[in-house]
């Protein structure tokens, strides 16, 4: 498990007002974070991996003098239970290249969706799912050698692969796979299950039972409010948008309770970074109660 002292805030991708403000490059926000306080960015290659080695290693170099750890966001296209010999090549060239991004980058951690069951039985997708990452994972050596973490993620529709047990269990295949947790797609998923500081902890001794207290420790978390149908996941909402699920203070009040140190990356809809700050600060009103 890579070093990660205290407990990190940061947004996924670039806030609106990062573009309103006149920033234009992506090496910017490094600077930028640093100024609100925040100290972790999820840079996105969530449409492809576009990114040249020359400005990934800028963006490394500005992250690194502003204390901001890095991870990726591997493209959207992953679909590890794919059957196609073609899917199952650029899914794993998806996940490789974006490894190579961190590479570059200083990153740490790529994160990334496991793929669908479409119409396959879905005990059938997540066995060839779990098979073809195992085989990444070999693949991978070089990367993971160097430190960087395969991060598969739970999701939000019923008909993707990601519940909580199923990331789980892909973490299983290599100790060096970190879980995330993004809570609005669990509560999206299961249409409302957190709505309390004990349905995070049942989530989180899951997450324990399965990995080993160090791995529950410093796992990954992807934050925000999500609109769910009976389907599943709908859309992402900003922390005003209190119509929906699920709540941060409980979420909060359990880390600080448990001693917990994630790096927790926020996703809401354009105000990623502004929120990032929100959800930092009831963070900090926990830990300040605490102590």
């Amino acid at each position: 498990m890579e070093n990660n002292r205290k407990i990190r805030f940061g947004p996924a991708g670039n806030s609106d007002s990062f573009y309103e403000q006149g920033y234009k490059s992506s090496v910017d926000m490094p600077k930028w974070l640093h100024e609100k306080g925040l100290s972790a960015y999820e840079y996105a290659c969530t449409h492809g991996v576009n990114i040249s080695e020359k400005t990934a290693r800028a963006i490394g170099e500005e992250a690194g003098m502003y204390d901001i750890a890095l991870s990726i966001h591997a493209p959207y296209y992953i679909n590890l239970a794919a059957e196609d010999p073609e899917k199952r090549d650029k899914t794993k060239r998806h996940l490789l290249d974006s490894m190579q991004v961190a590479d570059w980058m200083g990153a740490k951690r790529v994160v990334f969706h496991p793929g669908s069951c479409a119409k396959m039985d879905r005990k059938k997708a997540f066995k060839t799912a779990v098979g073809f990452l195992q085989e990444i994972i070999c693949d991978a050596r070089e990367y993971i050698e160097k430190g960087i973490h395969l991060c598969p993620e739970t999701m939000g529709k019923i008909n993707q692969l990601g519940t909580v047990d199923e990331v789980l269990e892909m973490c299983r295949l290599h100790e060096s796979l970190i879980p995330v947790l993004d809570f609005g797609h669990i509560n999206a998923m299961g249409r409302g299950r957190i709505k309390s500081y004990t349905d995070y902890m049942d989530i989180m001794n899951l997450v324990k039972n399965a990995l080993g207290r160090d791995r529950m420790r410093h796992f990954h978390c992807h934050f925000s409010r999500v609109e769910y149908t009976g389907g599943g996941e709908k859309k992402h909402w900003t922390l005003d948008d209190v119509q929906y699920g699920p709540e941060f203070e409980p979420l909060a009040e359990l880390i600080v309770s448990l001693d917990l140190k994630p790096i927790i990356i926020c996703e809401s809809r354009g105000t990623m970074a502004e929120d990032a700050v929100r959800l930092k600060s009831i963070f900090d009103k926990k830990l300040s109660i605490q102590s």
